[in-house]
């Protein structure tokens, strides 16, 4: 149990340090949505 406290401890610090802001991670979450979605239009469009 320890172990995973620590894990998510990390994952958390990793997360707060990769976007400082709401905003930032806003615009994480939006960037990823937009690969999905070009992923998806390439997919059928067949490139």
């Amino acid at each position: 149990m320890r172990k995973f406290v620590v894990l998510a401890a990390l994952a958390a610090s990793l997360a707060v340090a990769a976007c400082n802001t709401v905003k930032g991670a806003g615009q994480d979450v939006s960037a990823a949505g937009n690969a999905v979605s070009q992923t998806a239009q390439d997919a059928k469009t067949g490139h």
